[in-house]
């Protein structure tokens, strides 16, 4: 007998199970199907990504659906597009043999008039991204007035993205008597605000502990200077030749940036961020699927929809602002029982996250160093052998061999094994011969601290480029994604300024303004060492400082939309368009 039977499913699950070839339920789905079905409750269910708990509420609510009723019962919300259509695909999957049951996928980049037809024609289901929820809502698209199930699926990540008030927007147009099922792998404050708020007496599920890594992903940092952050992690691609794997940045500029260098360097790398739309993200995540993209450089936000089982590594190109965020990042490998391996590349100032990462995750990372050029010399020529003793001989070659053994008779078998891995090494030995060691040892200095905890940066921008120290502190903020109180005693001088931000941002400001341009101009920013008391004429020798050579002072760069007598009333308005735009730069 199936195992799935044994949790109280009905027949026509069963057989889509069976079909599917599940065999043994997860311990999430073991403990929350018998609950959800036979029970009307309220639950809260822990558990990491890639443990099943799609299937987990999906059973149970394709169980509880009356599909003789046409209207709406059952509402879930998650919070990408990737993600809403891959839970509607599944439950299309486990209703298969549900006669006239109807599941409706509706989120933003399609026709919302054409998901307000699908409605129409009856969905007892509809999964839902809050803000295309929302929107139909207000448009009188959509009625969830009757609707005896809620699921919130992935809800931390939906209230990291900033989705509260759609979501409690959302909730109060759905009836009290509901049952409100929350799925979630962490359970920040913010998440047990949301149950304490909308749901009664909820029965509590954790599967492992709270908050807490997969068992099968073992967790790695390597220590190195920000600038060489890049470098680092074509090593760690090299030293793993046969890497399939996802690797994360905060932003959608790094991510872009990320993916376009390791293509330009030859590597098999896209970007899935949120500037690319529907069509682009569904081709870059098939060739994913299908092995063509070996390295697949994403924004957390886009990461949500990723369900490959067989990611090798998770590489923190660099460490979410989120601390938690790091549980899901690290949930994208080792899947379905299979082990996985999630590496941090941090600068020395980024440590301290690491042990706040430990507290969260309740395991222990193991430092490692970046393999020098010859380990992964030594690697590659392995990895190369390997690869010809298990291909297969291509017989169509048989007619050319007496010709190929004239040209080669006067050689024997060591000389030919040499010349040919000579021929197929020589890239990775002449890239590698002179490199140099990028391990950055826990004892060398990192970066000029002051004694309030902030690091002093000199950027080569001032007056002579529209600047005050407002209008810079403004574009510091936006550019940086820092917060109202995150870039502080900016002194803006003609040609170049000073400004403060916590030493823990350090190693992302660095990284932000490693290839930034204004108008073709390249803005460098560095840390200072003196406060900028003495840098002026030695800057403007720079050929980077100095401002504009040669010209107007009106030729210069301006913050768009920003001068001196519009300042007061555009800071009235701004602080919600700048944490939208904060927001969007992760996706």
């Amino acid at each position: 007998m199936n195992k799935f039977e044994a949790l109280g499913l009905g027949e026509a699950i069963i057989k889509a199970v069976n079909e599917m070839g599940f065999e043994t339920p997860s311990e999430v789905q073991e403990k929350a199907i018998p609950i959800l079905l036979n029970e009307d409750t309220d639950i809260v269910a822990l558990a990491q990504t890639g443990t099943g708990k799609t299937a987990a509420f999906g059973f149970p609510l394709i169980e509880k659906i009356d599909v003789e009723s046409r209207i709406t019962q059952g509402l879930i919300l998650s919070p990408t597009r990737e993600l809403c259509l891959q839970i509607a695909n599944e439950l299309k999957n486990y209703s298969k043999f549900c006669k006239g049951l109807r599941t409706v996928a509706i989120y933003g980049g399609a026709s919302i008039h054409e998901q307000a037809k699908e409605i129409k024609r009856g969905a007892q289901i509809i999964v839902a991204t809050p803000g295309r929820m929302q929107d139909m809502i207000n448009r009188k698209m959509v009625n969830i007035s009757n609707i005896g199930y809620c699921v919130l699926d992935e809800a931390d990540e939906m209230l990291n993205m900033g989705f509260y008030e759609d979501i409690t927007s959302i909730l109060s147009h759905t009836p009290e008597d509901k049952s409100t099922w929350l799925f979630s792998a962490t359970m920040p404050k913010e998440v047990a605000t949301i149950a304490k708020r909308f749901m009664h007496d909820p029965q509590e599920i954790t599967v492992g502990h709270k908050n807490t890594g997969s068992k099968n992903v073992s967790h790695e940092y390597y220590v190195v200077n920000s600038r060489d952050r890049y470098a680092a992690l074509k090593r760690l691609a090299d030293a793993n030749p046969d890497i399939f794997s996802v690797i994360f940045c905060r932003t959608k500029r790094d991510t872009q940036k990320v993916a376009e260098t390791l293509i330009e360097d030859g590597y098999n790398a896209a970007a899935l961020h949120g500037d690319l739309s529907q069509n682009q993200r569904d081709l870059v995540m098939k060739s994913f699927r299908n092995r063509q993209i070996q390295m697949l450089v994403a924004t957390d936000v886009a990461a949500r929809g990723i369900d490959v089982d067989d990611v090798t590594h998770v590489i923190n190109y660099q460490l979410p602002d989120e601390i938690e965020t790091y549980t899901h990042r690290s949930g994208r490998t080792g899947r379905a029982g299979k082990s996985g391996v999630s590496m941090v590349i941090v600068s020395k100032s980024e440590l301290r996250k690491i042990k706040s990462v430990e507290r969260i995750i309740k395991k222990k990372f193991e430092e490692k160093e970046i393999p020098s050029g010859e380990e992964i010399c030594q690697v590659q020529l392995f990895h190369l052998a390997n690869d010809i003793a298990k291909s297969e001989i291509n017989h169509e070659i048989d007619s050319y061999l007496p010709s190929i053994n004239e040209v080669l008779e006067d050689f024997t078998k060591e000389e030919l094994v040499k010349k040919f891995f000579s021929v197929e090494f020589s890239r990775f030995h002449n890239y590698y011969k002179k490199a140099k060691d990028l391990n950055v040892s826990r004892d060398s200095g990192d970066g000029a601290r002051g004694r309030d905890g902030s690091t002093r940066y000199f950027i080569n921008v001032g007056e002579k480029d529209g600047f005050d120290w407002m209008t810079l502190k403004d574009f510091l903020k936006e550019t940086l994604g820092l917060g109202r109180d995150g870039v502080s005693r900016v002194d803006v001088k003609e040609s170049f300024s000073f400004f403060n931000t916590d030493s823990e941002h350090q190693d992302m400001i660095l990284s932000v303004f490693e290839d930034f341009r204004m108008e073709g101009r390249k803005v460098n920013v560095e840390i200072s060492k003196d406060s900028g008391r003495n840098r002026g004429g030695r800057r403007r020798r720079d050929n980077n400082g100095g401002g504009f050579k040669g010209k107007r002072r009106s030729e210069g760069f301006k913050p768009k939309g920003r001068n001196r007598r519009d300042q007061k009333s555009s800071d009235k308005g701004n602080n919600g368009r700048r944490d939208r735009r904060k927001r969007s730069d992760r996706r």
